[in-house]
């Protein structure tokens, strides 16, 4: 039997097939349009992202040669805090998909602040208050796109982040579902009594009506007959959440950092919900009504950094030259770059800050800049880990990285030098389709957790260079960092 991870990313749809042992056998995948259609402002279309992801799952099996029923399960992994609203009856979004990047709602934000709410809803839901959330995107789509809230209050409209759109679509039952792990990146879901909290929904003028039922990440969620025979929709788990346990995190303290469009370092917790000012705590997953809480940091801009440089910029022609420019200069010769394209995330969740380039003189050349751009993605990933070892109680003896950048040799050693620990990439750096997979093969007894930890494969250790010299390093991005801030105010 064979297990289908289908991860729906913010860029691209993939479908990939895993047999027995978790080997990768065969993946498809598809682009995904991103709209822009004010500064600040990041959407998508809902009914191509479902398209889509049909798409690459008939193409998936056919690629294989396998049928339905060779297929045990699917599990699913999505982009987390986007957000759709749709029509009840007819499964038509109402307005576009409110990306996770999306800034739009930030006075919206600034207003809660000022309303006192913040340290409620970062008690109850471990989340600060930001418009990359999910609450304020549901709130604007309400209040914004007309007939929205009178729909909405007769019981019409229903929304869910990425995942509750696909099963819905994907369900002839119309499952509307999501799991914890995706509800506690909304601003409406308490983390400690896994549940939706009411007193947020009223808050922020939600009805409760139109938020999915949670279930475990791990569970019967329900059958497709997008392949032909029904199979069976076996996992549900947020990207960053599937990465944290496609890497086998399973014990306290264990640390992952994902390098793809943004950057999202994960530590698992275990029971405990303890993250310090400026990170987050979420819901690590869930099995058999047992939740696994992390912490996490969340960086808006990384990989996005090194498509900026080629695509708008022309310094680079592919992203793979990144490497061979950075290693043609010793050092980033006084360069540093902060790359707040739509604000800073963990752990300054300025809202304003904008991106910067500094410390250019007449012998800058285009070498310097690609080797900055890709310090600048572990810099982003050091704040992180500086924050959870003198503030959490928690210490990180080492990081397991994956996702496209991690593949970049001369950005793996710099992080390992400005983390002062080992940095250790896996074989498959597709994790987060992978923790789809384990979640939903888990489900169907395919695995368990004692096999898991047996299937993945280290393909190198990056260890710091004890010449490195952090501490100079260190205060320059942090000089940097500090002009970025509220730029746009």
């Amino acid at each position: 039997m064979y297990i289908i991870a289908l991860d729906e990313g913010t860029t691209s749809v993939r479908a990939i097939l895993y047999d027995g042992t978790g080997k990768a056998i065969v993946s498809s995948s598809k682009p995904i349009k991103i709209k822009t259609p004010r500064p600040g402002w990041v959407q998508q279309d809902a009914e191509e992202i479902y398209g889509k992801a049909v798409d690459v799952l008939k193409e998936l099996i056919n690629k294989a040669g396998v049928a339905a029923r060779d297929i045990a399960a699917i599990g699913i992994a999505n982009q987390r805090e986007t957000v759709v609203v749709w029509d009840r009856k007819t499964g038509m979004p109402v307005y576009d998909a409110i990306v996770w990047q999306c800034r739009r709602t930030a006075d919206i934000c600034e207003k809660i602040k000022a309303e006192g709410m913040a340290e409620e809803i970062f008690n109850k839901t471990g989340l600060e208050v930001d418009a990359y959330f999910s609450a304020t995107k549901i709130k604007w789509i309400l209040e914004n796109v007309p007939g929205a809230l009178y729909k909405a209050l007769n019981g019409q409209l229903i929304a869910g982040t990425i995942d509750s759109y696909l099963i819905w679509k994907l369900t002839e039952e119309h499952k509307h579902v999501t799991d914890p792990t995706n509800a506690s990146r909304t601003m409406l879901f308490n983390i400690k009594e896994l549940k939706w909290d009411k007193d947020l929904i009223r808050y922020f003028d939600i009805p409760i009506d139109m938020l999915p039922e949670v279930v475990d990440s791990s569970s019967k969620v329900g059958y497709t007959s997008v392949l032909g025979d029904p199979v069976l929709i076996g996992g549900i788990i947020g990207d960053q959440q599937a990465s944290l346990f496609g890497q086998c995190c399973f014990d306290i303290g264990e640390a992952k950092n994902t390098y793809g469009t943004g950057s999202f370092m994960l530590i698992n917790t275990g029971d405990y919900i303890k993250a310090p000012s400026g990170l987050l705590n979420t819901v690590g997953w869930t099995i058999r009504g047992k939740a696994t809480y992390a912490i996490e940091g969340s960086i808006f801009i990384s990989g996005a950094l090194i498509q900026w440089l080629r695509d708008q910029m022309g310094i680079l022609k592919t992203a793979q030259e990144s490497e061979e420019l950075a290693l043609q200069v010793s050092d980033n010769g006084g360069i540093y770059i902060v790359p707040a394209f739509t604000g800073l995330g963990a752990p300054y969740w300025d809202m304003y800050a904008r991106g910067l380039i500094i410390g250019i003189t007449r012998g800058t050349t285009k070498a310097h800049i690609a080797r900055a751009a890709l310090e600048a993605m572990a810099y982003q990933v050091y704040d992180i880990f500086d924050m959870v070892e003198n503030n959490s109680g928690f210490a990180i003896k080492s990081l397991k990285v994956d996702g496209g950048a991690s593949s970049n040799n001369f950005l793996m050693q710099f992080q390992a030098n400005i983390l002062g620990v080992d940095v250790i990439r896996p074989e498959d750096l597709e994790t987060t389709a992978r923790g789809a997979a384990y979640m939903s093969g888990l489900t169907a007894g395919v695995w368990d957790m004692e096999i898991l930890k047996k299937l993945n494969k280290e393909d190198r250790v990056f260890k710091p260079d004890i010449d490195f010299d952090r501490a100079r390093a260190i205060k320059g991005w942090r000089r940097a960092v500090e002009r970025s801030k509220s730029w746009a105010i």
